[in-house]
């Protein structure tokens, strides 16, 4: 086989790839996003446990970064992020400890965020509502649940009362389960937080959760299948020259 023929078949084979980085679908990373959530929700409440979750989502920051089509200088920061969390967790494979314990915390809550943010602005780049912009609200809401989660298991390490009103701190899958539910405000009233930042952040928790399902996601269900508005000079330019195609 000649190197042209050979480099044609290796651009055939990365073809796939290439078009599904192209088309910016997002339910790979809802895919990463719920293989998180069950690790958190079905795992033992173990130091190893936990570093799998963040190294879950340190993987799924990168397919983020990678739907999106950041570039170098884009994706620095996050990519930073992203080795960090990493190395933290693999440190958390072999030594525990409370401040570890309350860094992977930190460093997973960033990394929901940070995922959160690569999704969203990838998909706002689009210019348009489609699948794959359904894709990205339904990451980001599963991220605010997870993101809390993380938030309440940081007061569990750090504080000196149990968070919870009931005795306890709670295991991961259990402030899991709280944060979903205090997400879309189901209010079973089996478990409350205990003390005021507990009680602040499960209002802000609630308040998130609704007002993102009445506002984000309304809009874009609505405008889903619409005609495409695109707005500024861009807009008008495209509008001029005809479909991108």
């Amino acid at each position: 086989m000649t190197g042209a023929a050979r480099a044609h078949s290796a651009r055939l084979e990365r073809a796939p790839l290439h078009r599904i980085r192209a088309s910016h679908s997002y339910w790979a990373v809802l895919g990463a996003i719920f293989v998180a959530f069950f690790l958190a929700a079905l795992l033992p409440d173990d130091p190893w446990a936990t570093s799998l979750v963040v190294l879950v989502l340190s993987a799924t920051l990168m397919i983020a970064i990678w739907t999106a089509g950041w570039g170098r200088a884009q994706r620095s920061g996050s990519t930073g992020l992203a080795a960090a969390a990493a190395a933290a967790a693999t440190v958390n494979f072999f030594t525990q400890g409370e401040t570890l314990t309350a860094l992977l915390a930190v460093i997973a809550g960033l990394l929901t965020i940070a995922i959160a943010w690569v999704t969203a602005a990838g998909a706002i780049a689009q210019g348009e509502v489609n699948s794959r912009s359904v894709a990205s609200a339904i990451c980001v809401y599963m991220l605010f649940g997870l993101m809390f989660m993380f938030v309440y298991g940081l007061l569990a390490a750090v504080g000196d009362a149990p968070f919870f009103a009931q005795g306890t701190d709670g295991t991961r899958s259990l402030r899991l389960y709280f944060s979903f539910v205090t997400l879309a405000t189901l209010g079973y009233g089996d478990y409350t937080p205990a003390g005021n930042l507990g009680h602040a952040l499960a209002v802000l928790e609630a308040l998130i959760g609704q007002l993102y399902l009445v506002t984000v996601v309304a809009v874009i269900v609505t405008r889903l299948g619409r005609p495409v508005q695109r707005l500024g000079k861009l807009g008008k330019e495209l509008e001029n020259d005809g479909p991108n195609t």
